[in-house]
């Protein structure tokens, strides 16, 4: 047995382990969640099988319109980064005025600077325009993405500007343009921008924790905080484990249907000069 068989075995036990200890809290919620409650803790499920603790939870909590605002939250902001992202990246790849370099330092500096660097200012910048514990408040800091400008700048530019000429001699505008030659060249990184997008704001909790007071405008991740720590979680873990379950299902079905579309598009993003 070659020397390079033996690593390529050895590499893949490792990854397979890896992964099993990656899979090891997800296995051990989705078992606490959905079975009878206990008092004795085991990684493995003991009792029987129910859905007593998710039906509690839901009726606990008002999760159904937590739910609702995280939707909101999540398909209105992608939404409008997708409109100003793509907007952002084609005036940078393609169009010729002053300061332009220094616009995509800008942009490229705030990927490096971490969002909770600026919560201050952004909450008093919101304070300020009296739009806290409002959706629009959680929303308005993050409705254009760095990120997504720079992933989608760099696949704009793989694009020969003479596609872009041609549609514009045959009558097309900016807008048309953009739209039916660029953007569809650009589906692997608005594809992991989407990924990336959806999963931040469904998964953020101290932006909404901050900005957020009323079950009006909670988010889902605020308000499992907020019911781990209250009497209607009776200190079982089965509860709060249920809790978490409600929020992961859907970005976990999510993964399942499409990881291979996920997958794809993460390894066709590569930057691109």
């Amino acid at each position: 047995m070659s020397k390079k068989s033996i690593g390529s075995k050895v590499l893949t036990v490792f990854s397979i382990l890896l992964g099993l200890i990656w899979l090891a809290p997800l296995v051990w919620l989705v078992g606490t969640a959905l079975t009878e409650t206990t008092f004795k803790m085991s990684f493995l499920p003991t009792t029987g099988f129910t859905f007593d603790n998710i039906k509690y939870v839901w009726n606990a909590v008002p999760f159904g319109q937590y739910y609702l605002n995280t939707i909101i939250l999540v398909v209105v902001t992608f939404a409008i980064q997708f409109f100003t992202s793509t907007l952002a990246a084609y005036s940078l790849a393609f169009m010729d005025y002053k300061g332009k370099s220094l616009v995509f330092v800008v942009i490229f500096m705030q990927i490096i600077i971490p969002n909770d660097v600026l919560i201050t200012p952004n909450f008093m910048t919101l304070a300020e325009m009296g739009v806290i514990d409002t959706k629009l408040g959680i929303m308005l800091p993050f409705l254009g993405s760095a990120t997504a400008i720079f992933l989608l700048r760099q696949h704009f530019k793989t694009v020969p500007r003479a596609f872009g000429e041609a549609a514009r001699i045959d009558g097309a505008n900016l807008w048309q343009t953009i739209w039916r030659v660029y953007m569809p060249c650009a589906k692997p990184a608005y594809m992991s921008f989407a990924v990336i997008s959806v999963s931040y704001h469904w998964n953020n909790y101290l932006w909404p924790l901050i900005v957020t007071k009323s079950p009006e405008n909670r988010t889902l991740t605020v308000g499992l905080a907020i019911f781990a720590k209250s009497k209607e979680a009776n200190m079982q873990w089965s509860n709060v484990c249920a809790a978490t379950f409600i929020i992961i299902l859907p970005l976990l079905l999510a993964f399942f249907i499409m990881q291979k579309q996920f997958m794809n598009s993460f390894v066709s993003a590569g930057v691109k000069e």
